[in-house]
């Protein structure tokens, strides 16, 4: 009689496996969730980290300027940065001030237009966004009031 009663204590004091597998679910359900927020979280990181890019890109065409004299053409581009141009106006003075094209966070090269489409008397930084194509909503500009 005695080790009936003892059994049947061990056997009540366990979870059943249905309250299992509703505890496991319940804890897929929340981490479905959170990785879902945190997806968006990382877009938001991504503009961010292009509106920093646009700063710091800014500072190394502004230290090119003091060399050369004057920004790269738009046909020069950034890659004016990272090699010597050889088309007009060449600059007399040039540093390497970069190793490679800067990309945004979506792995596309910065797009470069001097004089801006806003102001021209600046230069336009723009990143083509999430889609990669220019010319569209989701595109970022240096010279944009909204960004």
């Amino acid at each position: 009689m005695k080790l009936h009663r003892s059994i049947r204590r061990r056997v009540a004091a366990g979870f059943t496996l249905l309250e299992m597998v509703i505890v496991l679910g319940i804890i897929a359900v929340l981490l479905g969730g959170s990785i879902a927020l945190i997806g968006g979280v990382g877009e938001g990181a991504k503009i961010q980290r292009v509106k920093a890019d646009f700063q710091s890109i800014g500072s190394a065409l502004k230290t090119y300027k003091i060399n050369a004299g004057n920004y790269p053409t738009t046909q020069q581009g950034l890659k004016a940065l990272v090699e010597k141009p050889t088309s007009a106006p060449k600059p007399d003075d040039w540093v390497k001030i970069a190793d490679k094209v800067p990309t945004d966070p979506w792995k596309n090269e910065y797009g470069y237009k001097f004089p801006g489409s806003k102001n021209p008397a600046e230069f336009e930084l723009i990143s083509k966004g999430p889609d990669g194509i220019e010319g569209n909503e989701d595109d970022r500009s240096s010279q944009s009031t909204g960004d």
